[in-house]
């Protein structure tokens, strides 16, 4: 399950179909997500641009399954194996991983204490621990097309391989 369907949220399924694995991309969590402001250049901007439009051909092309108008309203860990129970406005979805992307930080923290879990002061050690994975999630700012690319493909391989590792 990914949630985010900007071009973290893409990249992610993407190469998560590259490796043969199906994946359900949702538009965020909660809310529509809200954008980080940041002065890129025009170059940066044409950039990310192109592969966003790059990314939603593949997707379509592909058959992968993204849901822009679905949001998670909930999530939380639940039946056999501790799969991840995600209520939407439709219905509910389960997965055995969670990407989120795209969000800050604080955002972040919200979503899980919604969902009643603890991230306490260092959120990349509480996620790796439930074996949640983040793409584009940052402070403040947005990370560079490039970053976002490395990200994607770290958790992809990472989730293909089975391993647990934040990007």
């Amino acid at each position: 399950m990914v949630i985010g369907a900007g071009l973290p949220g893409l990249a992610v399924a993407s190469e998560l179909s590259r490796h043969g694995i199906p994946s359900v991309v949702l538009e965020g969590m909660g809310r529509a997500p809200r954008r980080r402001a940041g002065v890129p250049d025009s170059a940066a901007i044409t950039e990310r641009s192109e592969l966003l439009r790059l990314l939603r051909g593949y997707a379509s092309s592909h058959a992968l399954d993204v849901r822009h108008s679905t949001v998670a309203r909930t999530v939380k860990r639940g039946g056999a194996g501790s799969q991840w129970v995600i209520q939407t406005e439709l219905g509910v979805l389960r997965a055995d991983s969670l990407v989120i992307t795209d969000c800050p930080q604080n955002q972040v923290r919200r979503f899980l204490r919604s969902a009643g879990i603890s991230s306490g002061l260092d959120i990349v050690a509480s996620l790796k621990a439930l074996g949640i994975y983040l793409v584009g999630v940052t402070e403040l700012l947005a990370p560079s097309t490039r970053e976002i690319i490395r990200q994607a493909k770290v958790v992809s391989d990472s989730i293909a391989g089975g391993r647990l590792l934040l990007a």
